[in-house]
């Protein structure tokens, strides 16, 4: 009987997820005023508004502390309301 020569499938590795866009050459990230302020209203308190700015580290804090209970909340939604110039963000829309 002839020897079947057996054929191993290929498996591929997946393809690596694309690297998050960096800040523009300003170092600024533009973020749409209308929309975090809407989220912030409504998830703010589990620090989406901090996390769509780019600064994580006070997500977290927010997120762990719902929003320094109420306080941190408020006054986000107030400052981003008057569209204050956060670090690193450039308000659009």
């Amino acid at each position: 009987m002839p020897e079947e020569k057996k054929e191993e499938a290929k498996v591929e590795a997946p393809a690596a997820a694309p690297a998050p866009v960096a800040a523009p050459a300003g170092g600024k990230r533009q973020v749409n005023w209308t929309v975090t302020l809407i989220l912030s209203i409504l998830f703010g308190q589990l620090g989406v508004d901090r996390f769509m700015m780019g600064q994580v580290g006070l997500g977290i804090l927010k997120l762990i502390t719902f929003g320094g209970l109420g306080i941190w909340w408020l006054i986000d939604v107030i400052l981003i309301a008057m569209k204050k110039d956060f670090p690193g963000v450039e308000w659009v829309g």
